[in-house]
């Protein structure tokens, strides 16, 4: 009896995001996104910045299937696509549960930042670079979600995610709807 309500007491908290993440996603942003990768210049952003830019080009164009960024797990992949292109662009995550690259969860994924001390909270002042991780829960625009920061101008945010529309989407956020944005994983330089 006790193990079950230990593991109740666990696992409640998650279970009413998820049902609550589920009831917002009826007003989740259902567009194509942007049909071409923005040009962008990355002459004077951080070798690591421009690796991760090219590399969400590449995958942006490949249109490849989560799987690839998930080590073949079919599962929900924004998370996994982000820790996949920063693996890739040599600044690789470090999941705090198992100590590998991939971090499938945005729970997680906030969890690594915070505790690397590289999570700026929405609202904070922190204006994102591209290259930075734009984590959300509940939003009207994604739901739960994560994805990568190309542009910030004036605050309409250009980003790159997977698993948008179950595809690699760019979107610009023209209506500045950032209700349920949590905040940025910030690049460690």
């Amino acid at each position: 009896m006790a193990v079950c309500i230990s593991l109740g007491a666990l696992y409640w908290p998650k279970i009413t995001h998820k049902l609550h993440s589920l009831a917002a996603a009826g007003s989740i942003d259902s567009s194509r996104g942007e049909a071409t990768f923005p040009q962008l210049d990355t002459t004077n952003l951080h070798p690591t910045r421009q690796k991760i830019i090219s590399l969400a080009k590449t995958e942006f164009e490949a249109q490849s299937a989560g799987t690839k960024f998930s080590q073949g797990v079919s599962e929900a992949w924004c998370a996994d696509f982000v820790s996949w292109i920063m693996q890739q662009a040599g600044a690789p995550l470090k999941n705090p549960h198992t100590g590998g690259w991939r971090i499938p969860g945005t729970f997680t994924l906030r969890e690594y930042y915070e505790a690397d001390s590289r999570f700026k909270p929405a609202g904070s002042g922190y204006q994102p670079r591209p290259g930075d991780v734009a984590i959300y829960r509940n939003s009207p625009v994604f739901g739960d979600h994560t994805n990568i920061v190309l542009k910030n101008d004036s605050g309409v945010l250009t980003t790159v995610g997977g698993n948008e529309m179950n595809r690699i989407r760019v979107f610009i956020n023209h209506d500045k709807r950032y209700d349920g944005l949590l905040g940025y994983g910030v690049l460690a330089e």
